[in-house]
Order: structure tokens, then sequence, then C-alpha cells
């Protein structure tokens, strides 16, 4: 188990107070981290934060619009003052919309960028200008999705900023690979939750089940493997740039 401990580390989660994210919080917690729930609902951060620190870890739940450089930095400023250094970063602030393309405003397309790719535009600058100090370094983990590549139909925006996670996930970890920062996507296959939950109609997950080889949706808890093989610098050592499927077969998937 020494391979994955995260004992001694510190792991930031941006939209740590959702479902998905706050089960790899939870599990990143349970491998041996402290941990920072960054989220605008500062309800839900402080509520996982809560979870956390019942584990037996450090936890504090701090207010963020992922959307402002300013409030990241803060978060960052926070989170040294308070647990010491940071570790590891996960960017998983998301919103979705089922808005057909020719119905698309303006301020949806900039809402959903905004939240989706600018926030891991920003929190990669904010947070990987602290870790690509000497002597620091880190693991940054982006949270990709499978509408990423190939793109999936009804969720136009999120399909564009999900593909641009990708492509910040591969430019960064070359940038960045001699300086003790490896930064990785996980991509999660289809994991009911808030965001997408009012898109999957009947139709809608006969499609998706009959492209999923295990005929199922993820459970929250399957990510948790992923992010913890991702975070730990001695299972993960020689990894970077990676985009990690936990899809259930969905992308091995044709007719």
């Amino acid at each position: 188990m020494d391979l994955f401990s995260l004992n001694g580390k510190v792991a930031a989660v941006v939209g740590g107070g959702g479902v998905l994210a706050g089960e790899m919080a939870k599990g990143l917690a349970q491998a041996g981290a402290d941990l920072a729930i960054l989220d605008f609902n500062l309800e839900a951060a402080n509520a996982k934060a809560a979870e956390i620190e019942a584990l037996g870890r450090r936890a504090i739940g701090v207010k963020v619009d992922a959307t402002k450089k300013a409030d990241l930095q803060a978060a960052l400023d926070e989170i040294i003052a308070k647990l010491g250094r940071i570790d590891i970063l996960i960017n998983a602030a998301g919103i979705n919309s089922g808005t057909p393309f020719l119905e698309i405003s303006e301020d949806e397309w900039h809402r959903i960028m905004d939240v989706d790719l600018k926030s891991v535009f920003l929190a990669c600058q904010v947070f990987g200008a602290w870790m690509t100090q000497p002597g620091r370094g880190g693991s940054i983990i982006n949270i990709s999705s499978a509408s990423s590549d190939p793109p999936l139909s009804k969720v136009f925006t999120y399909s564009v900023a999900k593909g641009g996670v990708n492509q910040v996930t591969k430019f960064l970890a070359r940038e960045w690979a001699t300086q003790g920062v490896r930064v990785n996507a996980v991509l999660p296959g289809f994991f009911p939750a808030e965001q997408n939950r009012k898109l999957l109609t009947d139709q809608r997950v006969a499609a998706i089940m009959g492209h999923t080889p295990m005929n199922r949706f993820g459970d929250a808890s399957e990510l948790v493997g992923a992010t913890v093989f991702l975070a730990s610098d001695k299972a993960s050592s020689f990894v970077t740039g990676a985009i990690i499927r936990v899809d259930g077969g969905y992308g091995a998937m044709t007719i």
C-alpha cells in the first residue's frame, strides 16, 4: 500500500462539493492526504470537509469562483496558510446544457466555457506557479469527459470545452515534465450526477447502454482508483500527459 500512500500530501479539489469530485476527494483522504475543498457553494464545501475530517484527516472548505483568478489565488494562499503546502490539484468544476446548437446563446456559450475550461486554465496557472518552483513539484489531475473525443450529441459547448481540457492537459504535461509537475486527466464515462441527470431521457439511456460494453452507469467510487494512482508520486512517477478512461469500455466501442 505504500505505493499508493498520500501521507503528508495536501490536495485541493476544485468543485469538490459535487458528487463525483467529492468522492474523489474522500478517496484521496483515505489514502492519507489532507484536503482543501474548493467550491462556489461554501455549504457544500464545508459539508464535504466535515466528512473528510471524520476520516481523521485535516480538511478545509473554501468558497471560490473558479472562473476568477483572484479567487483561486486567495484560495491557494489560504491553503498554504492553513495546511502548509499543496501537492495535488484536481480540476473538476463543471456545468452542462442540452441546448440545440442553433439555439445556444452567446451567454450560455461563455458560461459553460468559463466554468469547464477557463477554470482549468486559471487553476493550472495559479497552482502551477507554486508547484513549478524548485524543490516543490506536484500532480495536477484534470477531469475530461466521454464527450471530449469524439464529441457527444446534445452537449455541444460542453464537448468543445472538454476537448480543450484534453489539450491543456497534454500541453502542460510537456511544458512541466522536467519541473516535477505531472499533468494528467481522468476521463469518466457516464456517471449520473445533478449536472447531467436532466439529459438522461429513456431514449438517451438506452443509447448509452448500447455503447457501453459493461451495460451500466459508473458509480462515483469507481473514479477513486485512477485518481489515487495519478496523485501518487510513486505509483505514477513516469505518467504525465495521460488521459485515463474510466468508462466501462465506452471508448473502445464502435458498432
